[in-house]
């Protein structure tokens, strides 16, 4: 079935309209007519080809809430009229350890198939066709790569929570992050503020390190009990070896050691935005045998766990609803950081330019 989407057809060219070709639904498969879609700062990255691995044309968008219009008669938990969401990844190998473990994020035949600028499979079999993702009126997902969104939740504002909530949930919940420890957020963007709001959730106190004394406020408006300017040396000493576990967002390399001094012994500073070059000294990780580690969003059971416990304590992004006729422009904006803190594009504005 044809349907209609935004895509670029390459690196310099804007997003402009496009026909999609969706497959029929399968046995497993679940359709969506997409509500809403997030705009996370990757898609512009893959969009302008920053990393050199972009596919054209490219339909871009992983941060997808829809509405259910049909089910295979093999699915088992959403059925027509159910609100479903699809994240980072439409499938995996299923068979490798990674993916027996509800990780398959982590996929070690080939890697997940992404919702977009990836290569699809089906049932976990590779087609060679290019994956188009969520900037579009509808998708086709087998369904154990789609969650159950309950309706209590903001919808538009739920859709950032498919890749820029389970980035910051995963680390959060696998390092065991709760009540009785002093967590640092470093960073206050899309990550960051769901950064804060999860670790408040668990019960953390929780403190916002970043280099702008303008977001002080914003961060306490957001669950922050303390904000630590991180370019003021003495207040950084004086929090020194105090902090329980940092979440690391800043996205571009940089130098990590005056944030590794702020850990306490056997702690850890998780990374889940930079993918360029660090600045790091052994000192900084032998003394006090401290961490350093990495996390990359979480396997479906995690994700649906996510879902529901955003509904539980009522947690949905701060965003900026825009048309789709707009998307350039916000991806301009997003260039300048002048978003709080997340683009979600109303997909009806698609179906109605038509």
């Amino acid at each position: 079935m044809e349907v209609r989407a935004y895509a670029v057809k390459d690196a310099k060219s804007p997003l402009a309209p496009f026909k999609v070709e969706r497959r029929e639904p399968g046995p497993h498969d679940v359709q969506i007519q997409i509500l809403y879609a997030g705009i996370c700062h990757s898609d512009l990255h893959q969009a302008r080809d920053d990393w050199g691995r972009s596919i054209y044309p490219m339909v871009p968008g992983h941060e997808i809430i829809g509405r259910v219009v049909k089910v295979g008669d093999q699915v088992k938990k959403l059925k027509a009229g159910d609100i479903a969401g699809v994240g980072c990844m439409v499938d995996s190998c299923r068979e490798c350890s990674a993916c027996q473990a509800d990780q398959e994020q982590m996929c070690e035949k080939g890697g997940a198939t992404w919702t977009y600028n990836g290569r699809e499979r089906v049932s976990g079999l590779p087609t060679g066709a290019p994956t188009y993702g969520g900037y579009c009126e509808q998708i086709v997902v087998e369904e154990r790569f789609t969650v159950k969104v309950p309706e209590s939740l903001d919808l538009k504002a739920a859709a950032p929570l498919l890749c820029a909530g389970i980035t910051t949930y995963s680390p959060l919940r696998q390092w065991k992050v709760g009540p009785g420890q002093k967590v640092g957020v470093i960073g206050l963007g899309g990550l960051g503020h769901m950064g804060i709001k999860f670790a408040k959730a668990f019960g953390a106190h929780v403190v916002m390190i970043t280099t702008s004394p303008d977001k002080g406020k914003d961060a306490t408006r957001l669950g922050a009990d303390e904000v630590l300017l991180s370019r003021d040396e003495a207040t950084m000493a004086a929090h020194g070896g105090s902090f329980d576990f940092l979440l690391n967002t800043i996205p571009v390399g940089h130098d990590v050691n005056p944030y590794m001094r702020l850990l306490k012994r056997y702690s850890t500073m998780v990374m889940v935005g930079v993918l360029t070059p660090m600045e790091l000294s052994g000192g900084s990780v032998i003394a006090g045998r401290k961490s350093i580690a990495g996390s990359s969003i979480g396997g479906m059971a995690e994700t649906q766990e996510m879902i529901d416990f955003c509904a539980k304590h009522n947690i949905v992004s701060d965003i900026e609803m825009i048309n789709i006729q707009s998307v350039n422009e916000a991806y301009e904006r997003m260039l300048k950081n002048d978003v709080k803190y997340r683009f979600v594009i109303d997909i009806a504005s698609l179906r109605s330019a038509a």
